[in-house]
């Protein structure tokens, strides 16, 4: 993976959820964001390290794998941030190691290409700018449920 910019996108070989099917594009990412007040110091290699690696509360795609997948979803450190404790995140990270294939295209300004790519392609696990996704309003819901149970929980060691 370059530390370079460009699109990213993720394939999975088991489906983390029954109605999307395996072996084949469900997410697509951009590093560096577009940052009007500073340069970004993201990109490829950082941002797909991270999304293998951090945790629910840093990475949109592994909250909603997560979700998907019916783990936990835990308050952690002053209890602002949710992810799923530390046993939660193992199990992500391994299910991720064993099923996730990322590709990549290196391009200067990535932004430019996020809006079309989620338009024109079926990515039902992106979110942002996706409403005309079949499975948006779901996986939406299934993510608010999980929120609303991890504050009703008490903070994770």
């Amino acid at each position: 993976m370059p530390a370079a910019a460009g699109v990213y996108g993720w394939h999975f070989k088991e489906s983390p959820h029954p109605d999307l099917g395996s072996e084949r594009l469900l997410y697509v990412g951009i590093a560096p964001r577009p940052m009007s007040n500073r340069t970004s110091t993201q990109n490829l290699r950082k941002r797909v390290r991270y999304h293998y690696r951090g945790n629910a509360a840093g990475s949109t795609l592994r909250l909603t794998l997560g979700c998907l997948l019916g783990l936990e979803l835990r308050r952690v450190g002053n209890g602002t941030r949710l992810t799923f404790g530390k046993a939660g995140e193992a199990v992500l990270s391994q299910w991720m190691a064993d099923n996730a294939q990322v590709c990549w295209l290196e391009h200067h300004e990535p932004w430019t290409m996020e809006s079309e790519l989620i338009s024109q392609l079926d990515l039902p696990l992106n979110l942002d700018q996706n409403r005309h996704n079949g499975f948006h309003d779901r996986l939406k819901e299934l993510r608010a449920r999980a929120r609303e149970r991890a504050r009703a929980l008490p903070i994770s060691a």
